[in-house]
């Protein structure tokens, strides 16, 4: 008999901790997780990716009907209208059938939930709610928040001021919106409520909108936007809001400094970024402390300083991707059952899946080059791939950046309709090591988008067939 209750137990049940207790018992770990939502799934599943994606869909769907972009294949529609309530109820019912999934998936494989905020009491110790277990394992996967913004204060029920999960839910389509930070989500949620009929106001302080992405990139899609209608302001600093009524009012000034403005919208949305969740875990408790930006640090099996305990996904440092927690999730799970855990923290791709969708995976060209390497680049255009002049989703380009003497694929950035999935072959090829040479020689299917992954490496050699 164990002197634990739980061989592991996993604080947090979003895609990373989720993907970990299911991993452990299907190991012969007896595990539990703790979550305090009334559902699984965490950020990801509830407020976060899923219902984004839910409307991003949905949004697209309407503006292509609205403005009459099925015409031109022979498809004439009249008289659409949006139904918000609809779109807000498709929204919910996908996410409760993916997180009822996640419980179902616990019940298969015999993942306790025990449901309650948890909180160390000692290193193999934690009360959850009114329950207190203990576990010889305890993996934190707590995820993260949104960011405050000093000056700004959110209030998701009043529906003028919030954040993305307030951005998910508003009763009415804005007819001004402001978004502070021309980061993914803001960008994302920015395009569904342009796409409903808002004004939208992008405010960003870097000189550019993406941070963290490839230059060229981020020129393309800031040309993109604003050709889709957003007012994209970057430079430019929020200092403060006030509310009155169903109307908020910003203060606005350079970033660099400069005569202050105000700036009226009938919504603000605030996403500047993410910090990780471990505000009540007690961590003090068992001597844990959390680095300057809140995060957890490990070492390259997932342990804490703290010995039994260990931590995965938003809480840790790295890219804040649930794809990233759930690759963890199932690594620190191998590692408790004895096996090699591993991620490779070098090849995860990141996408925006605004329309075109933004894809990223590796090193950008200059992260490339000041890192001391000499880079050969190929690139090619949508407007040149075959599949996507018929399908007239010509936005965009696939670039490749190679390291200019062994050849091997360092970056690869696109900008397409379906750069979310075109990305998934340029990690995987990444993964096994290719060379620019390596796509160019593999057979890609014709027509289709991903031919243009195959020229844009034909391109690094300065020998693409189609431009």
């Amino acid at each position: 008999m164990s002197e634990f209750d739980y061989d592991l137990l996993v604080i947090g049940s979003g895609p990373g901790g989720y993907v970990a207790a299911i991993r452990a018992a299907q190991h012969g770990l007896k595990t539990a997780c703790a979550e305090s939502r009334e559902t699984l799934g965490g950020t990801c599943l509830n407020v976060g990716c899923i219902p984004s994606k839910a409307m991003l869909h949905a949004s697209e769907i309407f503006e292509q009907a609205h403005e009459g972009a099925f015409e031109k294949f022979g498809v004439k529609l009249t008289g659409a209208k949006l139904d918000l309530k609809q779109m807000l109820a498709e929204k919910e019912k996908a996410v409760g059938e993916l997180t009822g999934g996640i419980e179902f998936l616990f019940k298969k494989n015999k993942v306790t939930w025990l449901k309650g905020h948890a909180s160390f009491e000692d290193a193999h110790t934690v009360k959850i709610g009114d329950e207190t277990v203990t576990a010889k394992h305890i993996v934190i996967a707590t995820g993260s928040s949104v960011t405050p913004l000093p000056g700004v204060e959110i209030d998701n029920a009043k529906g003028v001021i919030v954040d993305s999960t307030g951005g998910l839910a508003l009763k009415a389509v804005p007819k001004t919106m402001v978004v502070i930070g021309g980061g993914v989500i803001g960008l994302e949620l920015g395009s569904v409520w342009r796409r409903l009929g808002a004004e939208v106001i992008v405010v960003e302080f870097l000189d550019q909108i993406l941070p963290g992405m490839d230059g060229e990139v981020r020129k393309e899609a800031a040309k993109l936007f604003k050709k889709q209608g957003f007012d994209i302001r970057t430079g430019t600093k929020v200092t403060g809001a006030t509310v009155k009524g169903k109307q908020a009012t910003l203060t606005l000034e350079p970033a660099k400094g400069g005569d202050e403005e105000t700036l009226a919208a009938d919504c603000v949305l605030v996403s500047i970024g993410r910090k990780p969740n471990t505000e009540g875990l007690g961590l003090d408790t068992i001597g844990l402390e959390t680095n300057e930006r809140g995060q957890i640090e490990i070492d390259d099996q997932f342990r804490t300083k703290i010995d039994g305990v260990r931590a995965i996904g938003d809480v840790v440092p790295g890219l804040m991707l649930a794809h990233k927690a759930e690759d963890e999730g199932l690594a620190v799970a191998d590692w408790l059952a004895g096996h090699a855990g591993i991620v490779n923290h070098a090849v995860i791709p990141s996408v925006v899946y605004t329309m075109p969708e933004i894809a990223a995976v590796g090193l950008t060209e200059e992260e490339a080059r000041d890192k001391g390497h000499e880079v050969r680049i190929g690139k090619f255009p949508m407007m040149a791939n075959s599949r996507a002049k018929t399908n007239r989703d010509t936005d965009g380009f696939v670039k490749i950046v190679a390291d200019a003497e062994s050849d091997r694929v360092l970056g690869v950035h696109i900008v397409a309709s379906l750069a979310g999935t075109m990305i998934a072959q340029a990690a995987q090829a990444m993964e096994f090591g290719a060379t620019s040479e390596d796509i160019a020689y593999t057979c890609h299917a014709h027509p289709t988008h991903n031919e243009a992954v195959k020229e844009a490496a034909m391109a690094v050699t300065g020998k693409p067939i189609h431009i």
